[in-house]
């Protein structure tokens, strides 16, 4: 006899929320990801078929429908606030003394904690369910994020054991974006380009600052809880007992909490991170101490901005001392004028650096850096070298300057212009041969037309004797014009030609990214190619019918939300309209802002014509099909680490779903295998300390050559 609908999914949601909790919370999953991937693909039919049954707090409704106007204040129960810092051993045994004579007795522990460097949040549960996320702001009020913070899957939407909590819980937390996630998610930008973040925090400010969730759900984000904030009733008389019933409840506590008997043991405890901080996939810049009793607490109480009861300990950064040799200007493939800093090399975190990006103009002002200073550079997030601080101002060489933004383009001498609302200088020279350069290299690039030995110094050479003056010229070249060229012989502009030729019908998402058009990446290109469909249509865009499809489509979910409001539909019928109308949407995930890039670079004369000479080369993208999935790699979960000479990232983890398997970032016990190219950094030690299989990426294609095309 068939199970009721009913108790099938209350089943489902219940099997769900167990491994979540298995996965997010105790570390110790029971099922793989493709049997988690099954139950919630079965919660997800059920749920189709019998929308009336369809709950707030199931996972499948993580993601908000609608875009955000903005984001409301929220007035915070018990005050968010900061916490003092210190930089060493003896300003935290200060700090106990402090601690000792506030109390008159030395009879306490603490409990040490790492410093999540993301952001501070606060989650109201009320009768065990997600109600409000908000942003710490002032300490008294922040953002209301809760349309943001539901995306995130580490986050419970119920809390487990509802029925025997208080009616209302109000969590503290640290919302962080793991350094994995935050290196693709600076690829991708990269790759779009937009400038990049500078380091993880940011990334996940930026993240949770966004007005469509659907977005913010991409970015990865994650969450430990650290402390309780409002209860209606209490659930422990200590902050290390309050820990261990935030992780009943369902709330990931970060697992490297330990308890200290006094200041000693937990300055032990703070130094020993200083070395292991890199292990983790997730930045910490410090620790906290915390007085573990709520009884002793009250009695010290807080200053106007930071209790008396805890203590931050601060990692010092790893830094570095060196001379700014130069300051040159870049010019980017989109007109964008990044200062940056040529150094005297210095090792920092294992690298030499000779260069750091000073960002833009404003931040070289603010700095006040010269050429000739000798300044203190770090790593943000310990991946991008930068400027930190300028030592020693008055002992600066006597004849250098403050650094200028500049007034023309430093490549053609072109109008420069800074952009409105923002901080960016750019080159407004279509002409630019620095960004030709740059655009050239991009086109040709492997996650894009992928052009083989078309590398840099070729396409310096063939931008300065204005053989290639567009996209288009790259299809006229004859090898005779390449072997005009010294150090390129006669196989290799053979091989160069032949290259060309075979990039000419790549998949029409790949042609619309290569184009470097501002705010289209991959992805976005991937939904432009199957709305539009032939390369032919994408010229013939017309920004008018795209900006009515889309307010169409915005307008059907507004009425169809405003006439369920006001009761005119039931909701079994309100779900199933919403589904039907979020199959049929064509331009998903598409701004005003995205189409306005695409139609403005297309309605330029000179576009125009470099695609119309595109087509009259016989340039002819593929138009997008659906690409059947093979089970050779069925259920498997692959790490990808390294450099690979066959794919680009992109091409690897659709190769890798083509086969039936799923990518993931980081290496655990789960993880079936790792592919690892050239300089595999640290997820090559974690997989052979865990035992996990190593392959190399001519074993990979061995696995699926008979249904895999590659290079």
């Amino acid at each position: 006899m068939a199970q009721v609908p009913e108790n099938r999914i209350q089943w489902l949601l219940s099997e769900i929320r167990r491994h979540d909790r298995l996965y997010y919370v105790l570390n110790r999953p029971e099922i793989s990801d493709r049997e988690y991937d099954r139950l919630f693909a079965e919660l997800k039919s059920l749920e189709a078929r019998h929308p009336h049954l369809v709950t707030p707090q199931s996972p499948t409704q993580r993601v908000a429908g609608e875009p955000l106007a903005g984001f409301a204040t929220v007035r915070h129960a018990v005050a968010m606030l900061s916490i003092d810092n210190t930089y060493n051993a003896e300003e935290l045994r200060a700090f106990d003394e402090r601690v000792a004579r506030g109390l008159g007795s030395r009879d306490y522990d603490y409990v040490v904690e790492l410093k999540i460097d993301g952001v501070a949040v606060s989650l109201r549960y009320e009768d065990g369910i997600l109600v409000r996320a908000a942003t710490r702001g002032d300490g008294l009020t922040g953002d209301d994020v809760t349309a943001n913070v539901r995306t995130i899957k580490s986050v419970p939407l119920e809390l487990q054991d509802s029925r025997n909590i208080p009616d209302v819980v109000e969590v503290r937390g640290e919302i962080y974006m793991p350094k994995t996630t935050f290196a693709k998610l600076n690829e991708q930008k990269a790759s779009a380009g937009e400038p990049l973040f500078a380091n993880p925090r940011n990334a996940t400010a930026g993240s949770l600052k966004l007005l469509d969730a659907k977005i913010t759900a991409t970015r990865n984000l994650a969450f430990f809880a650290y402390a309780s904030g409002e209860l209606s009733e209490p659930l422990a008389d200590n902050h290390y007992q309050i820990l261990q019933e935030l992780k009943k409840l369902g709330l990931p506590v970060n697992p490297n909490i330990k308890k200290a008997k006094d200041i000693d043991e937990a300055i032990g405890i703070c130094l020993g991170w200083s070395d292991k901080k890199t292990k983790l996939d997730y930045q910490i810049d410090g620790m906290v101490i915390k007085l573990n009793s709520f009884g002793q607490r009250e009695i010290l109480g807080a200053t106007g901005r930071a209790p008396r009861w805890c203590i931050s300990y601060k990692f010092a950064a790893e830094q570095a001392q060196t001379t700014v040799k130069s300051i040159d200007v870049q010019v980017g493939k989109t007109g964008i004028l990044t200062p940056v800093a040529n150094l005297a090399p210095v090792l920092l975190a294992g690298t030499t650096v000779k260069r750091a990006s000073l960002h833009n103009f404003d931040e070289v002002r603010r700095l006040d850096v010269r050429q000739g200073d000798t300044v203190v550079i770090e790593k943000a997030g310990e991946i991008i070298p930068q400027v930190i601080e300028v030592k020693s101002k008055d002992n600066r060489p006597p004849d250098t300057g403050p650094v200028k933004p500049p007034t023309k383009c430093p490549a053609c001498s072109g109008t420069v212009k800074k952009d409105q609302n923002g901080v960016y200088i750019r080159c407004r020279n279509p002409n630019c041969t620095a960004q030709l350069r740059e655009k050239l290299k991009y086109f040709a690039g492997r996650g894009q037309m992928d052009i083989e030995h078309l590398g840099p110094a070729l396409i310096d050479q063939l931008v300065e004797t204005h053989l290639v003056e567009n996209f288009a010229d790259l299809y006229k070249l004859k090898k005779e014009d390449l072997l005009e060229f010294e150090g390129i012989a006669d196989k290799s502009a053979t091989n160069i030609i032949e290259a060309i030729e075979k990039s000419k019908h790549p998949p029409l998402w790949r042609l619309i990214a290569a184009l470097g058009i501002f705010n289209i990446g991959g992805q976005t290109a991937q939904t432009f190619a199957k709305y539009f469909g032939t390369f032919e249509k994408v010229l013939a865009v017309n920004k008018e019918e795209l900006k009515k499809i889309k307010k169409e489509e915005e307008l059907k979910k507004k009425l169809l939300r405003k006439k369920y409001d006001k009761q005119g539909i039931s909701k079994k019928e309100y779900y199933k309209q919403r589904e039907d109308l979020r199959k049929s949407e064509r331009l998903k995930d598409i701004g005003t802002e995205i189409i306005d890039s695409l139609c403005d670079y297309m309605a330029k004369p000179e576009n125009k014509a470099t695609m119309e000479e595109l087509i009259e080369l016989k340039v002819r993208p593929e138009s997008p099909k659906s690409v059947p999935v093979s089970e050779k790699l069925a259920g498997k979960t692959v790490v990808v680490t390294g450099t690979l000479e066959n794919f680009t990232r992109t091409q690897i983890e659709q190769a890798i779903k083509e086969n039936g398997a799923k990518t993931s970032s980081s290496v655990s016990k789960k993880t079936d295998f790792v592919l690892a190219g050239k300089n595999p950094g640290s997820k090559l030690k974690k997989a052979k300390e865990l035992g996990i299989e190593v392959i190399d990426e001519s074993k990979f294609i061995k696995l699926v050559q008979n249904g895999l095309k590659f290079k």
